[in-house]
């Protein structure tokens, strides 16, 4: 058997879906005002500079801060109510045409995600892929989140849950393919015959240029509608949201002080 492979964030979907997310957090009082405008500022620096590994660990450091003591059904709640009006993903027809034709030729399809699981999972069905790799959280007994992550799906750990999967399905990497914009992403593509470069940031353009791998430019962002999304998500945890979003107040708040520092 052959498999797919998909990052999510700027490979499936255009934009981070936690951006409308800021206000319906913020009027529950879990987010103040400046975190939400840091947020905000931070995916705007995420989407014009990419993440590299020191970024994203500001990111999971800012997250697991954050964080602690917030209840998941708590937020899942809120973002239940709030799901139809705010959290419909805006996706590349390319990337759900390419889910399509691999499903259609017989390959089992993957999201790959260092987001939560709490995000990645309901967003892998609603894309029609069939399974989802994602980071996953620790909650202690009153269902709180602790700070701690059980499995971090970032890098080599994308690679180890890869071939954790291929040895339980039988999927042969050789016979892949990985899709991912991102040089954080470089051991996930090499994990597989078939690395495509989509949308590549700088590093992992000359890293895909040197190798000889497919690069691939998606550019037609399409809604998911009723016609084209296959089950819609019910419950996305309050990791999502501070995994896309709060993480990126690390970025943001750095950047910010950085430019302070040099006035």
């Amino acid at each position: 058997m052959e498999a797919a492979f998909f990052d999510l964030d700027k490979t499936v979907i255009a934009r981070a879906s936690m951006v409308a997310f800021g206000p319906s957090f913020r009027r529950a009082g879990l987010l103040s005002r400046w975190l939400v405008a840091r947020a905000l500022y931070a995916q705007l620096v995420y989407l014009y500079l990419g993440a590299d590994a020191e970024r994203m660990a500001r990111m999971r450091t800012a997250v697991l801060r954050v964080i602690v003591g917030w209840e998941q059904a708590f937020v899942s709640r809120i973002v239940e109510e709030t799901l139809e009006s705010v959290i419909e993903p805006i996706v590349f027809s390319e990337a759900l045409e390419l889910i399509r034709s691999h499903r259609a030729a017989g390959r089992k399809v993957f999201i790959v995600s260092a987001s939560p699981e709490e995000i990645v999972a309901p967003l892998a069905r609603f894309l029609g892929a069939d399974e989802a790799i994602a980071t996953r959280a620790r909650l202690d007994d009153a269902g709180c989140y602790t700070g701690e992550v059980e499995f971090y799906a970032y890098g080599v750990g994308k690679v180890d849950a890869m071939q954790r999967a291929a040895r339980r399905d039988g999927i042969d990497l050789a016979g892949s393919w990985a899709y991912s914009d991102s040089i954080t992403d470089e051991p996930m593509l090499r994990a597989v015959g078939h690395p495509v470069a989509v949308n590549p940031d700088r590093d992992l353009a000359k890293v895909a240029k040197a190798a000889g791998w497919e690069i691939r430019r998606f550019d037609r962002p399409i809604p998911l509608d009723a016609e084209t999304r296959q089950t819609t998500p019910t419950k996305i945890g309050v990791v999502a949201v501070c995994a896309l979003g709060i993480g990126g107040v690390a970025a943001g708040a750095v950047a910010l002080n950085r430019r302070r520092s040099a006035r």
